[in-house]
This record gives structure tokens, C-alpha cells and sequence, in this order.
């Protein structure tokens, strides 16, 4: 069976697509990946999602016209992957708010038209993909614990690490139940730092160029630590609704001497000391990272440093692009859906138990699959 899986991350800065071959035989799963690729948003496209998400005001027809903005942009992305070669197309879309209210998922928000992808693919379409464990009492995040959990079998304790927007990480052991959880912020605020900095000139800090200049403000860094989030127990989930530009004015406020490349620097040494501490408590023997934070040396130096004898790599080393992660997650998923399987791991999200994920369109549409037990291994060739 073939999937397309896409994704827009937190960062908001274009579409990961992931075309994959799944071949089952009995309970080992082999994935063969097709194609991949990374497309940025339209600059005016990417601007106007900047200026929808919290907490900027919006408005309702401001939302209904990314919806199908967003959901057109998908739709070329997956054209682009040879969508009519495949079985189904599974779009997670992209999140412009996940509500999160006294330490519990309430709902979220993903945009992204299914209509468009299945008029332009000829394919069914999977979308909706966290609701259904949202609604079981878990946090709807995150999801590619399916496809972590089935990745690292028969490995030492190890965790798989996201580095997006938001830095999540997955541990996986092989005699107790996996967890994962949203650590805090990867990107997020050094994304809003460079923008601010650059005056939007510059998106990102590329390759680390800025932090490396900058100098780390151990009482503002200090600061930083004391946001409640991080003391949090996991299950927990967050997002850009906490970690935004505009968070960062009250700390700007005590501590105005630093900005510019010190900012940059500041920020990311916060993400890499939230990560390592994480990593360093999880009692893993090894990581492999993933998401937009790998290509920055600075933040993948920090966080060795600060996770001290666990070794730190990349998801690459088994035969997964970095930058393509998540889609061949959602992939996956589609292929559980698609077999009737769940496709949540409640011990990492904290939902009820087991659930079957997404909404599939149309609505006369289901995918001819046979039978097939669920996958303990994933191999990916």
C-alpha cells in the first residue's frame, strides 16, 4: 500500500510530504520511501498564517480562506509526489491553535482543506488526525510516538527527539510502556528573535550563524527557566500559544541589555538546556533528533553538552531524512487508519486507550485493504 503524508510544523514555514510504499508480513512492517520533499508556503501565504496565529486577533473569514489556501498549497504538494500512484493521501494540516486548558487538551485547530487535495489527487484523504484521541482524554499530541515506538523495537532504552517549533521527545524501552511529551520550545522563540532582529528579513537562524556570535545572559537565561511549563508532569502538550514573539516582552522588559545576536544566543542555549535536562533525566543510552533543529550545529552542540554522557545523533542514521520525519509519521498513520489499527499510543498521550485516528473524505470513500495484524516493527529500507 502507498501513502502520502503531509505536514506543516509549528515553525509555519512550508510542507513536508512523504510518499511511502508500506509492505506487511506478519507483524514486521517495511517502509520504502518513494519520495520527499520540503516546500515553503508563498511568502504572502506564510505572512498571513504568521498574522492568524495567537495571539494576533483573526477573523472567521480570515480562517475559512487559509483553510482552503493551505489546503490548495497540500494539494500541490502531494500533485508533486505523484499523489494518483497512491492509495491514499493522510494530511495532517496545519495547526493554528491547540487549546490547552488547566493542563488538559480541550481541541485544536489544523487547517488545510481536505477538498482541494482530493479533487486535485483523485485519492481518498485522511484528515482530523488528534481529535479522536483529544475526545479519548489525551492530549492529541504527539502522534509520531506510532511511528517512534515501531522505529526503535528491539533497541536499548532510546528516545527519538523532534526539534521543530516545539522540541518533543519520545522514549521507547523495551520492558515498559513508551511516553513522550511537548518539552518546549525548539525554534520558536529564536525564530521570533531573528524575525524581530532581521525586521523579517530573515526567518531563521541558519546554521546557527547568530547564536554563534552571540553572547549566552546567564540572569535572563535564568529568567527563562522559571516558566511554569517545564515543571509540568507529562502527559503535556503545548505550542505557539505559549511560546510566541510576544512572550518574550515581559522577560525583554527585566532584562533590556540584551537583544540582537545575545537574544539569539540566550534563546537557543534555553531550548538546549530544556532538552538536555530532559534527555539527561529520561535514562536513555541513545537519541536520534529530527525537525528543522538538526541543521543548526550551535543548537546540536548545546544540547549534547547539556545532555552529558547520552549520546546524541540523528534520525538519518536509520535510513529516515531528518526534515521528513513527521510526514512519513502521518503516512504511517494513514496506513493504520486505513487497516482499521490505532494510530495514538495512549501511554504518550494520555488518552483513555487505543483509538483509530482521522476523518476520511470523501465520504464515500474507503480504501480497498485486506486484513493485516498490527505491526510490532517498523523497518524502513
Amino acid at each position: 500500500m502507498r501513502v502520502i503524508g503531509l505536514i506543516s510544523g509549528t515553525s509555519h514555514d512550508g510542507v513536508d510530504g512523504c510518499h511511502v510504499e508500506f509492505e506487511q508480513n506478519g507483524t514486521s512492517l517495511e517502509a520504502s520511501i518513494v519520495a520527499s520533499d520540503v516546500v515553503p508556503y508563498p511568502p504572502e501565504l506564510r505572512e498571513r498564517i504568521a498574522k492568524a496565529l495567537p495571539p494576533n486577533p483573526t477573523t472567521v473569514a480570515e480562517v475559512c480562506a487559509l483553510d482552503i489556501l493551505i489546503g490548495e498549497h497540500f494539494a500541490r504538494v502531494a500533485t508533486a509526489l505523484d499523489a494518483p500512484a497512491c492509495d491514499l493521501v493522510s494530511s495532517h494540516g496545519q495547526t493554528v491553535f491547540h487549546w490547552v486548558e488547566d493542563g488538559r487538551a480541550r481541541g485544536g485547530l489544523q487547517l488545510g482543506n481536505l477538498w482541494p487535495l482530493a479533487e486535485s489527487t483523485g485519492r481518498p484523504v485522511l484528515t482530523d488526525h488528534r481529535a479522536a484521541d483529544i475526545a479519548a482524554g489525551g492530549q492529541g499530541a504527539p502522534l509520531v510516538p506510532a511511528l517512534d515506538v515501531l522505529l526503535l523495537a528491539g533497541r536499548p532504552r532510546s528516545a527519538a527527539l523532534n526539534l521543530g517549533g516545539i522540541s518533543n521527545m519520545t522514549v521507547v524501552d523495551p520492558v515498559a510502556d513508551p511516553y513522550a511529551y511537548d518539552l518546549g520550545p525548539a525554534n520558536a522563540l529564536v525564530d521570533a528573535a531573528v524575525v524581530r532582529m532581521t525586521g523579517g528579513a530573515e526567518r531563521y537562524d541558519r546554521e546557527g550563524r547568530y547564536a554563534s556570535q552571540g553572547r549566552v545572559d546567564e540572569d535572563l537565561l535564568a529568567d527563562l527557566l522559571t516558566e511554569p511549563y517545564y515543571a509540568w508532569p507529562a502527559p503535556k502538550s503545548t505550542g505557539k500559544e505559549l511560546f510566541h514573539e510576544a512572550y518574550l516582552d515581559p522577560y525583554r522588559s527585566r532584562h533590556p541589555g540584551v537583544d540582537g545576536v545575545d537574544l539569539v544566543a540566550t534563546l537557543t542555549e534555553l531550548s538546549a538546556r530544556v532538552v538536555g535536562a530532559e534527555l539527561a533525566t529520561a535514562g536513555v543510552t541513545e537519541v536520534f533528533a529530527s525537525g528543522g533543529g538538526t541543521s543548526n550545529p550551535v543548537l546540536m552542540q548545546r544540547i549534547q553538552a547539556a545532555a552529558g554522557a547520552v549520546r546524541v545523533g540523528t534520525i538519518d542514521e536509520l535510513g529516515i531524512p531528518s526534515d521528513v520525519k513527521e510526514a512519513l509519521a502521518f503516512a504511517l498513520i494513514g496506513y493504520l487508519t486505513a487497516h482499521e489499527l490505532p494510530g495514538n499510543v495512549p501511554s504518550c498521550t494520555g488518552a483513555d486507550g487505543p483509538r483509530v485516528l482521522g476523518r476520511l473524505g470523501p465520504v464515500t470513500g474507503r480504501i480497498p485493504v485486506g486484513e493485516v495484524p498490527a505491526p510490532t516493527r517498523l523497518v524502513v529500507v
